[in-house]
């Protein structure tokens, strides 16, 4: 194995240790996996949409909250908006902070929504919309 190939099977190795994706977490639940989802947006974002079965807890109250509402026996994926915002990364350091085992949805909620996978909103549960650029959705013919 040259020092490469190494670095990128220990690299890549690590990364799926911390970050997973809306898919594999789906499935997880789906499967009915023991998993707490949180969404670590505020409270204006989640009102709007947020991963159905998730937990609201913003990043900034984890530290008080967290031990008082997630089991810390239980694995936590974290989840913001999108690639573009690092609240995921802020809510993962926190849970790491305290104990937890955590790691990152990457693509946060965007991906999730995208993907059709069910969202709620402050109103209840919203309509599933698959985004042909992200999830292959077969058409009849």
């Amino acid at each position: 194995m040259t020092d490469t190939t190494y670095d990128a099977l220990g690299y890549f190795s690590a990364k799926l240790l911390h970050e997973t994706d809306a898919s594999d977490v789906y499935a997880a639940l789906k499967a009915g996996e023991p998993l707490t989802l949180v969404d670590v947006r505020s409270a204006d974002a989640w009102a709007q949409g947020h991963a159905q079965g998730a937990v609201h807890m913003p990043y900034r109250e984890i530290a008080a909250r967290a031990a008082n509402e997630i089991d810390p026996a239980v694995p936590v994926v974290v989840y913001c908006w999108s690639p573009g915002c690092n609240a995921g990364a802020k809510g993962a350091v926190e849970f790491a902070r305290l104990g937890y085992s955590v790691r990152e949805m990457i693509g946060g909620f965007e991906y999730w929504a995208r993907e059709g996978l069910p969202v709620d909103g402050a109103d209840g549960a919203l309509p599933r919309i698959f985004d042909p650029l992200v999830m292959y959705v077969r058409t009849p013919k």
